[in-house]
């Protein structure tokens, strides 16, 4: 098994219930959602597409994860969507180190591998989640373009378990442009069902990614300002 890798990079998680936790990010390649606001367009945009794909089997990675990042830092597969890939061999390598593995999906196919944290992303504009991966959701992360994704997003979510903890994000060009009809709607949203939390990105305000050599830098402007570097 090889997995399309489309980056990996040593930082912190700047997102969610593991906020500021050190954290080995494995981007992997493709994706069929076509986010019009995504921020790893990269990996799946026509207009962004690398010159090539780096094709990594599970004990390669799991061998640079171990040069490159001490004991104790998470492993987060991202994407892209890596929930189309067979998981298993990857999650088994990364156990083997004594790692714990994450995974972030906007939930579209079944779970394959042993996963420690679920974070569920649905996109109720395109393919929603299934089911069976809404039930096993650790954490959700609706991200907020409009003010009524908020509501289309928790449409997505029957099934939801009551521990799951759920993060209303502003896409990014909405947060950094204070778009106060996206910010005022998360925080009515928040405010009238505490169960909800509001999120943010912080990793995008310390540039943290960018740190390390083997992150995507170039300026990618779905749903941003390619002058502001957004």
């Amino acid at each position: 098994m090889k997995y399309p890798v489309y980056e990996r990079f040593y930082t912190w998680q700047g997102e969610g219930v593991h906020l500021g936790r050190a954290a080995y990010f494995i981007r992997l390649y493709g994706c069929p959602q076509a986010c019009p606001w995504c921020d790893s367009a990269g990996t799946w945009h026509r207009d962004y597409r690398p010159d090539g794909v780096t094709l990594m089997g599970a004990d390669e990675l799991a061998e640079v994860v171990r040069a490159e990042s001490p004991d104790g830092a998470v492993v987060v597969i991202t994407g892209g969507e890596p929930i189309l890939f067979d998981l298993a061999p990857l999650t088994d390598a990364l156990h083997a180190l004594g790692r714990r593995v994450h995974i972030e999906t906007s939930g579209i196919a079944p779970l394959r591998g042993e996963l420690d944290w679920v974070t569920l992303s649905p996109k109720p504009f395109g393919q929603p989640p299934l089911p069976e991966v809404v039930a096993v959701a650790d954490e959700v992360k609706i991200i907020v373009h409009e003010p009524g994704d908020i509501q289309a997003g928790l449409d997505t979510l029957t099934g939801l378990r009551e521990d799951a903890v759920i993060w209303l994000h502003p896409e990014w060009s909405k947060a950094r442009e204070r778009d106060l009809s996206v910010l005022n709607a998360i925080t009515q949203a928040v405010k009238e069902n505490p169960r909800l939390r509001a999120g943010y990105q912080m990793h995008k305000l310390y540039r943290a990614d960018d740190l390390d050599a083997h992150s995507d830098k170039r300026l990618i402007p779905l749903g941003g300002n390619a002058a502001l570097g957004y």
